[in-house]
């Protein structure tokens, strides 16, 4: 079963799904699922250096006050499912792209999911700029990405047209919102659903695997 979940690095509702899918995950013994992670810009239009926190939050939710009513739900969603989030922490909103090639980087070795647990954590619970190269070859290489290398490959903007070219095709699929995960390329379940939504999911396209192999 092939499972590709659209997410963005400073996205708190995709570390929340990615608690959730793990649940489900962890009530299905045999594995047999190959997941991808693939990349998906809240912000494609942000500038590179990113923005001071206290100016996006101006920006996107009208000012403090309705910023604190969303982010204290979200903090309860992410209590529920072991997350401690710490938006206090965070200074810079930044520029993503380049968290999404550093997880496209780390597929090369079969460690996508845990740059991508590096990345959720490095900014949602210590307030790191994920924008920076630095901090991201640190968080690589902490992840257990080889270092030699991982300092030129964000460097040399190696793998730029390859990932701009996979965010597009999730804009083709019709994809505008994330956590989105699309299973075996044609079952999509759109948000932080709980893990029962995952199972039914699972099974139908295990049931249609198995009819299919009947054929």
């Amino acid at each position: 079963m092939k499972l590709d979940i659209y997410s963005d690095t400073i996205c708190p509702w995709c570390f929340i799904g990615k608690r959730r899918l793990e649940k489900a995950l962890a009530g299905r013994p045999g594995g047999g699922i190959s997941i991808t992670w693939r990349p998906f810009e809240l912000n494609p239009a942000m500038a590179a250096g990113g923005m001071a926190r206290d100016e996006y939050l101006a920006l996107k939710f009208g000012g403090p006050e309705r910023a604190r009513q969303v982010y204290a739900a979200i903090a309860e969603a992410g209590r529920e499912e072991g997350i401690a989030f710490a938006f206090d922490r965070i200074r810079r909103t930044p520029n993503s792209f380049d968290s999404h090639r550093l997880i496209r980087y780390a597929g090369l070795s079969g460690r996508q999911d845990q740059v991508v647990e590096a990345l959720f954590r490095g900014y949602f619970l210590d307030g790191l700029d994920i924008g920076d190269r630095d901090v991201l070859a640190g968080i690589g290489a902490a992840a257990g990405l080889a270092k030699d290398g991982l300092d030129d490959y964000l460097a040399a903007d190696v793998d730029v047209r390859e990932t701009r070219a996979d965010e597009a095709h999730a804009r083709t699929l019709g994809i505008d919102a994330v956590p989105c995960f699309i299973v075996n390329a044609k079952h999509a379940i759109s948000g932080a659903q709980p893990p029962e939504t995952f199972n039914r999911i699972f099974d139908l396209a295990g049931a249609e695997k198995a009819e299919g192999e009947k054929d």
